[in-house]
């Protein structure tokens, strides 16, 4: 069994996420923001916690993840572009230090297929800020010392979850229920550890998909 914190736990990916880990033993703890998300984190097999990450500082923040084996960052900004990049970017950074700070080596960020300092979108596209702080959340992690595990899905969807993937830096869609059981499957697999992982709905199933990245 692991202690598994995820940090919004009321997104899409989250929710389904939370059941898989605690299907299989592991103690979850859910981190929201609304006091109304926390009965659904709740009914999905966490123990939901109110905080809000994106006005909390470092050491709090370490207080938090602190007796946990694994942080998972599912959080964002929601489209809103004027918290984009302190929710995406500086609040990520700010969780990546206080694992690091606590003793926390183990952490899976979710961040997109394409991110990357020269992603190309450009300034006047309403995804650049995204994509920009995305970017420096990932660079930040892949230089923390963490034992680190960047996902980029491509094009979320609601399809059921088919259990397989492949692993591609191709643009293409995948389910969110595809997505929660690579975040779980990664959170076991240690050929994860230090590597970013592109991928799409496919035909290879997760596990075999993760065992050889």
């Amino acid at each position: 069994m692991s202690r598994i914190i995820i940090i919004g736990g009321h997104g899409k990916v989250a929710l389904l996420l939370t059941p898989l880990l605690s299907g299989r033993g592991d103690d979850v703890t859910s981190v929201v923001r609304k006091q109304e998300h926390l009965e659904d984190v709740a009914m999905a097999g966490a123990a939901p916690v109110l905080a809000d990450v994106e006005t909390m500082d470092t050491d709090t923040l370490a207080s938090l993840i602190a007796g946990h084996d694994a942080v998972v960052w599912s959080a964002g900004a929601a489209g809103d572009s004027t918290r984009t990049y302190a929710v995406d970017r500086d609040a990520a950074i700010r969780t990546m230090d206080a694992a690091r700070a606590a003793g926390v080596s183990r952490y899976v960020m979710v961040s997109y297929s394409g991110a990357r300092k020269d992603h190309g979108v450009p300034e006047s596209d309403s995804f650049f800020r995204y994509a920009e702080a995305k970017a420096a959340a990932d660079e930040h992690l892949r230089g923390s010392g963490l034992d680190y595990t960047i996902l980029g899905p491509s094009a979320l969807t609601l399809e059921p979850a088919s259990g397989t993937i492949a692993v591609t830096g191709e643009r293409g869609t995948v389910s969110r229920g595809n997505v929660a059981a690579v975040i779980a499957e990664a959170l076991v697999q240690p050929t994860t550890i230090g590597k970013t992982v592109e991928f799409i709905d496919g035909d290879v199933p997760i596990a075999e998909a993760l065992a050889a990245v």
